[in-house]
């Protein structure tokens, strides 16, 4: 599983208008990309800054969204932002809300995609 992080800076007084964007425009035309598997969105109190958290079957859905998708999310939302969005990947190697998806990745799955060896501790019996 993949995750990618996108944070920016909001326009004064756009909070609810961007949270209304996301919920009623993104997210459902994320909902038809390939391996798109759930969203986040969240906000600081008190500010202006704001981030989603987008979660990915594999890294290869994640980078075509990125490349044919991605630049149309940051138009829709452009008289929003106050800047240039900041887009951070990640693998997910531990979830709670996912865990049937990482159980699904072998242990040479989470070496070669992540490349995290798990530990095994005293009470493990998977092994």
């Amino acid at each position: 599983m993949f995750a990618r992080k996108v944070a920016v800076r909001l326009k004064p007084n756009s909070l609810v208008e961007f949270t209304r964007v996301m919920e009623h425009e993104i997210l459902p035309w994320l909902r038809n990309q390939e391996g798109f598997l759930d969203l986040i969105v969240l906000a600081v109190t008190n500010s202006q800054e704001v981030a989603t958290i987008s979660f990915w079957d594999h890294k290869r859905s994640a980078e075509a969204y990125n490349t044919a998708a991605y630049p149309q999310v940051v138009k829709a939302l452009e008289e929003l932002l106050d800047g240039q969005p900041y887009v951070k990947t990640f693998d997910v190697v531990s979830s709670t809300l996912y865990p049937s998806a990482l159980g699904m990745l072998s242990e040479t799955d989470l070496i070669h995609e992540a490349g995290v060896v798990p530990r095994r501790f005293p009470c493990d019996t998977s092994a």
